[in-house]
């Protein structure tokens, strides 16, 4: 990467930290597109440059991070040699709620922001040192434990939400429970979910 590349890369994630730091401390609708150029200190013109508004940045922020809790979760399962799509997803999701439970500035930022257009755009986000995207990584994953699915994004998708709506109140409150108490429930409903999106072995061969 040159001079320039690595200029403009900087710029950019000082609007990135910046506007998370703002939306999570003063609010989206009280932060202004002067208030994250004036705190990063760049020109307003910088900001046109990457985003449209200051919503077009919250949803790529909001992608960006569900994108990173999904890779580092997936990395934890790779190197702790989790076997079977079914341990590895149950993994996962506790790898990504321990990670929100350890930054609530973060489960409060993705819990209101997660909508099916951030959903897609992080599962279809290159992945850090990688030529995939998380979404290949996940299928490959099913394709390993050979079960099919149908729509495994949407079954993603309903165990993400499912996980994160839940458990904002058990890890922000302790209600109604304490998230350690909850999560055998919560596993129990996941389970739930991928037994509804099993295809039918004697249905696929037929």
């Amino acid at each position: 990467m040159g001079k320039l590349e690595l200029n403009k890369k900087k710029k950019e994630d000082a609007l990135y930290n910046t506007a998370f730091e703002l939306f999570t401390t003063k609010g989206t609708n009280k932060t202004t597109i002067s208030d994250i150029v004036e705190k990063a200190g760049v020109a307003k013109g910088t900001f046109y440059l990457y985003f449209k508004d200051k919503y077009d940045i919250r949803n790529k922020l909001a992608s960006n991070k569900t994108k990173d809790l999904f890779y580092a979760a997936y990395q934890a399962v790779r190197q702790n040699q989790i076997y079977g799509f079914p341990a590895q997803l149950h993994f996962m999701i506790d790898h990504i709620l321990g990670s929100l439970r350890n930054d609530s500035q973060l489960l409060i930022f993705v819990s209101k922001n997660l909508s099916w257009n951030v959903f897609q755009e992080a599962l279809d986000g290159q992945m850090p040192d990688n030529d995939l995207n998380f979404y290949d990584m996940y299928l490959q994953l099913i394709k390993e434990d050979e079960q099919i699915y149908e729509h495994p994004d949407l079954m993603l998708f309903s165990v993400i939400e499912l996980a994160s709506s839940t458990c904002y109140n058990c890890i922000l409150y302790q209600q109604p429970v304490p998230l350690e108490e909850y999560m055998p429930y919560l596993h129990r409903a996941i389970d739930g979910i991928l037994s509804s999106y099993k295809k039918d072995s004697s249905v696929c061969s037929s």
